[in-house]
């Protein structure tokens, strides 16, 4: 029974060990540590940083431990050995205290570094491209203000651009995510709060939801597109020139909560409502409309 227990234990000891091969079997498979622009990469860094360094200090503790057992555990000459008093050792406090203060640093000074380099665009030379987002149950709306054009559950981008992400919410808070271009934000309702990605190669990124928000919540995705600049634009023009006009009727039908499929439009619903804002100034919307009698478009608008 004894030798049962022992190989049981053995086994069990090369549990985190196998956890750890299977999971980088499936690293291909892992979007975040797929970076596909420099902001991605700056956090990937980041990531790889306070692994490794978190592994380093598993491996010291561990050699440590191992070392005080094989030298100092019980042996048949040493049986009746006690101990002296001890009535605290300066040097070891010091050491002890500043060893996680350290640990510490070392793991903050870099994700403050990186926090407050990714609020700014990668790129100084090139003018981001600004695309305003709205989450509502259970789809996305991207609002393309410069270039006056909206789109549904897909969104493009041209390549090695900034973009500035606004992000606010026509319902329940949401997380904004698109897992290979950069980290998640907030997108929250009666506020706005910005994201700066970029893509650096044409290609095809998958966005969703990463804040739980009901029953469809997993359905909850959009597809971001990079292209080159010369495709973005000739997309542009396209899209202008072809796509029908949004009105707030069908922007009301939009914001229904349910699943909806890819739509374009060649206007935004900026021009009417915006949801970032829309909460300040309720009270001087709702006197205007009463004015003008229009109570069908107090209700899209709030």
């Amino acid at each position: 029974m004894k030798h049962g227990k022992q190989r049981g234990r053995k086994w069990f000891s090369w549990l985190p060990l196998s956890l750890l091969l299977l999971l980088s079997g499936c690293s291909e498979n892992i979007v975040v540590l797929n970076p596909k622009g420099p902001v991605a990469k700056e956090q990937y860094d980041l990531i790889m940083w306070s692994i490794g360094f978190m592994l380093f200090i598993i491996v010291v503790v561990f050699a440590l431990f191992a070392a005080v057992l094989i030298r100092y555990r019980e042996k048949p000459e040493n049986a009746d050995y006690e101990p002296p008093d001890e009535e605290g050792n300066t040097l070891l406090e010091i050491v002890w205290t500043a060893i996680p203060v350290i640990i510490v640093a070392a793991l903050a000074i870099p994700t403050v570094k990186s926090t407050f380099a990714l609020e700014k665009p990668p790129r100084h030379d090139v003018k981001p491209l600004t695309i305003h987002v709205t989450s509502a149950n259970w789809k996305w709306i991207f609002s393309y203000p410069e270039q006056n054009i909206e789109t549904v559950n897909y969104v493009n981008i041209p390549e090695d651009v900034p973009v500035k992400f606004k992000l606010t919410s026509a319902g329940p808070m949401n997380s904004f995510w698109v897992p290979e271009l950069g980290g998640q934000k907030y997108a929250m309702d009666g506020m706005e709060t910005q994201l700066i990605l970029q893509a650096d190669h044409p290609g095809s990124y998958m966005g969703r939801s990463a804040n739980f928000s009901g029953k469809q919540f997993a359905h909850m995705e959009f597809e971001v597109v990079a292209q080159t600049q010369d495709e973005f634009d000739k997309w542009v023009k396209e899209v202008q020139q072809t796509a029908p006009k949004l009105n707030k009727e069908k922007y009301g039908e939009i914001l229904k909560p349910g699943l909806v499929g890819r739509m374009t439009f060649s206007n935004t619903h900026l021009e009417w409502v915006d949801h970032a804002k829309q909460n300040s100034h309720h009270g001087d919307d709702e006197k205007r409309n009463d004015r003008h009698g229009d109570m069908e478009s107090d209700h899209y608008e709030h």
